[in-house]
């Protein structure tokens, strides 16, 4: 697919929460995509609204023109691209790869390389915004590599994004950007746990908290968003305890080789790493907080004023 040409077939390789979202919007928009998972109910799941879907990726590839790939990891981007499945060899000669994945940029830069060696296009790109904003095409983009590429893909990414930032001409920018977003993100989520932990521990009606801390400075995007799981003590993985373990992880193997030191990322990567081992690891990342009340001997779900509540929710009480 060259510049300004509509791709035939456009190849989403994962369909998980976000990989869903993406494929799902860009359906939705009118663009030829074929989905594909190794889970059978996700292949069902977007078979039956959208038409197509399988289980091998190599299928999904077949003579693709955009490739994009919304995976766990980047060992997973290479075991798909240069592995068995031979994704990138079932391609169009001249195709466009999109990776979607958070990784170290090293390894983004490594996998652009390889990608362009064999004539193929590269786009480092990964994503933030969660699987709400996935669903609804609103993602945040943190795109870098060649110009060319990046024109190729600005149609897709009007489909599936709000906001596109173009960062660099290189692979691997895209990643360190998403990196520094994860620390903050991984950070401001255990911090968050623990402070509505602490208020249970001080007496404190947590809804009544949520309404005051959302209304002054201690707020963050991550309290307001993940606070209401704790409130409603639903811990759906939306976004899974373990994509901190991996993504703080990386931060600190970042770190470690820049020789910076970053003792809050670590700090909180610990308390995911010991929510994980407490069984909760595919449970959503507001977990910390039932790990936090454990060690504190308190139910989260036990609220002071529900006496007076009456049915009403936790959230309800927040919202009246």
């Amino acid at each position: 697919m060259c510049a300004g040409m509509r791709p035939n077939k456009i190849a989403v390789i994962g369909l998980g929460a976000m990989g869903y979202g993406i494929a799902a919007s860009l359906a939705r928009n009118g663009w030829p995509v074929v989905g594909a998972d190794t889970n059978p109910a996700a292949i069902a799941r977007f078979a039956d609204t959208f038409g197509t879907a399988t289980p091998s990726s190599r299928d999904a590839a077949s003579g693709a023109e955009v490739v994009i790939l919304v995976l766990v990891s980047a060992a997973q981007c290479e075991a798909v691209l240069f592995g068995e499945a031979g994704v990138l060899t079932a391609t169009a000669p001249n195709a466009l790869i999109v990776s979607c994945v958070t990784m170290d940029p090293t390894h983004a830069r490594s996998l652009g390389a390889r990608v362009e060696a064999s004539g193929r296009a590269f786009l480092d790109a990964p994503t933030s915004g969660g699987p709400a904003r996935a669903a609804e095409g609103a993602l945040t983009i943190l795109a870098s590599g060649p110009e060319d590429a990046m024109t190729r893909a600005k149609p897709l990414f009007d489909a599936i994004a709000g906001r596109v930032y173009r960062l660099s001409a290189e692979a691997g920018t895209g990643s360190a950007f998403k990196m520094i977003n994860q620390l903050l993100a991984g950070v401001h989520i255990a911090a968050a746990c623990e402070a509505m932990v602490f208020a249970k521990k001080l007496g404190l009606d947590l809804a009544r908290v949520y309404e005051v801390i959302t209304a002054s400075a201690g707020n963050s995007w991550m309290f307001e968003n993940r606070v209401p799981h704790i409130l409603d003590n639903d811990f759906t993985p939306k976004s899974a305890v373990e994509i901190f373990t991996k993504d703080l992880g990386i931060v600190s193997d970042m770190a470690r080789a820049a020789r910076f030191p970053t003792p809050l990322a670590a700090s909180a990567l610990q308390m995911f790493l010991m929510t994980a081992a407490a069984g909760m690891s595919r449970d959503g990342d507001a977990s910390v907080a039932r790990l936090y009340a454990r060690i504190a001997e308190l139910d989260l779900a036990a609220d002071e004023g529900e006496a007076d509540a009456g049915a009403r929710t936790p959230r309800d009480r927040v919202l009246r």
